[in-house]
C-alpha cells in the first residue's frame, strides 16, 4: 500500500490578522481615542489605489480614524510637510511608487518620524539594519519598522517558525530561509530583520545570491553579508526549510523540483508566485499576507501615538522635578 502523503495546511491571512487586532483593540482602549491616520494618494499604480481602500477600511471598521488625500504628485512635498506640522494628525502613510526613481526615497525622508507608520525614515532603517530595536536608552519605545518585512514576522510567529524557548533575538537560530526578491521596500529589509534574529538567510535576485547571517554561533550583534558567487535558486532552494516569495511578475513561479519537501512556503507577491502543485510539496503554505500587511499598519499607528504619549509623560515628570528642586535650592 502506497504511503500516503502529509496534507499541506494552508494558512489565510484573514486568520493570521484576527489574533493581531485583538492585540491592537487592547492597545487602543488605554489610549481612549481615536487616532488619525492621513493616507496620502498620488500614484497611478491600481495596487496603490486598492491599499489604500484596503487601510480605510481597515482603520474604519476597529476604531482609528483615517483621510485619504488625494494630491497631485508635484503637491505632495508641501502637502506632507502640512500633515507633519498637524497636531491633529497621528500617523502618515504615502502610496508608493509616485516618481518611480530616488524623488520617492527624498519623499520617504521628508516624514517626520514621529508619524511615520511605515518605518521608512532614515532613523527606523537605521536601527533595523543595525539591529537595534529600540529608540531610547532605557529600551521603553521601540522602533518602528516596515509594514510588509514586519507581517511576514509576525507570520513566522503564528506558525511557530520561532523557537521561544530560545532568547528574544535569537529565535530563529538553526533556520534557513530563502527570500526570492531583495527590493529596498520589503526584500531587503526583510532578510536583513530574520537574520538579526538569527536566521541563516538566502537573499536572491535576478543577478545573484547573498547570504545574510550573522555568523558561527551568532556571535555578531547584527548581521554580515557575503556575496555568493555562482550560487543560484538550485543551491539555496534545497537547503531552506522556509521560502518566502514576492517576485512582481504573473509569470513567476518557485520551482517546484528544487524545494525541500515539508518547507513552509509564504507569498507576498500581489501575484501568485507558487503553483496550485506546491499543496504537494510544503507542509504550510500562506498564498498572500495583505490582511496582515494592513493590520501591521494599525499596531504601528499605535506604538506612534503610544511613544508620543509617554514622551508627554516624561516631559511632565522631568518638569515637576526641576521646579522641585528649584524649590528645594
Amino acid at each position: 500500500m502506497a504511503e500516503e502523503k502529509p496534507h499541506c495546511k494552508v494558512v489565510l491571512a484573514n486568520n493570521i490578522a484576527k489574533g493581531l487586532l485583538e492585540e491592537v483593540a487592547e492597545g487602543l482602549r488605554k489610549i481612549d481615542r481615536k487616532p488619525l491616520l492621513v493616507g496620502f494618494l498620488s500614484s497611478t499604480d491600481p495596487a496603490a489605489r486598492v491599499y489604500a481602500e484596503w487601510t480605510g477600511k481597515t482603520c474604519n471598521e476597529n476604531g482609528f480614524a483615517f483621510e485619504l488625500r488625494e494630491v497631485d504628485r508635484e503637491l505632495l512635498e508641501d502637502a506632507i510637510i502640512d500633515a507633519n506640522n498637524d497636531p491633529e494628525v497621528d500617523g502618515i502613510i504615502v502610496y508608493y511608487p509616485i516618481f518611480g526613481n530616488r524623488q520617492d526615497q527624498y519623499l520617504q525622508q521628508i516624514l517626520d518620524v514621529s508619524k511615520d507608520v511605515e518605518g521608512l525614515s532614515h532613523r527606523y532603517i537605521f536601527n533595523m539594519y543595525q539591529n537595534i530595536r529600540f529608540l531610547d536608552s532605557h529600551n521603553q519605545k521601540k522602533s518602528i519598522l516596515p509594514c510588509t518585512p514586519l507581517a511576514v514576522i509576525k507570520i513566522l510567529e503564528y506558525l511557530r517558525i520561532y523557537n521561544t524557548i530560545l532568547p528574544y533575538g535569537n529565535r530563529l537560530h538553526g533556520r534557513t530561509i530563502t527570500v526570492i526578491n531583495r527590493s529596498e521596500v520589503v526584500g531587503r529589509p526583510l532578510a536583513a530583520l530574520l537574520a538579526n534574529d538569527g536566521a541563516c538567510v538566502y537573499s536572491v535576485d535576478i543577478n545573484d545570491v547573498q547570504q545574510f547571517h550573522r555568523g558561527e554561533g551568532l556571535r555578531k550583534r547584527r548581521h554580515e553579508v557575503i556575496e555568493k558567487p555562482g550560487w543560484t535558486l538550485e543551491n539555496c532552494l534545497p537547503l531552506s526549510d522556509v521560502v518566502i516569495s514576492g517576485v512582481p511578475g504573473d509569470k513567476y513561479k518557485v520551482p517546484l523540483n528544487l524545494l525541500r519537501e515539508g518547507a513552509v512556503c509564504i507569498n507576498f507577491s500581489s501575484e501568485r508566485n507558487f503553483s496550485s502543485d506546491i499543496k504537494e510539496k510544503a507542509s504550510i503554505y500562506v498564498p498572500a499576507i495583505g490582511k496582515v500587511t494592513i493590520v501591521v499598519l494599525l499596531r504601528n499607528l499605535l506604538r506612534i501615538v503610544q511613544n508620543k504619549i509617554d514622551a508627554t509623560v516624561d516631559a511632565s515628570g522631568k518638569g515637576s522635578e526641576e521646579k522641585a528642586a528649584q524649590v528645594a535650592s
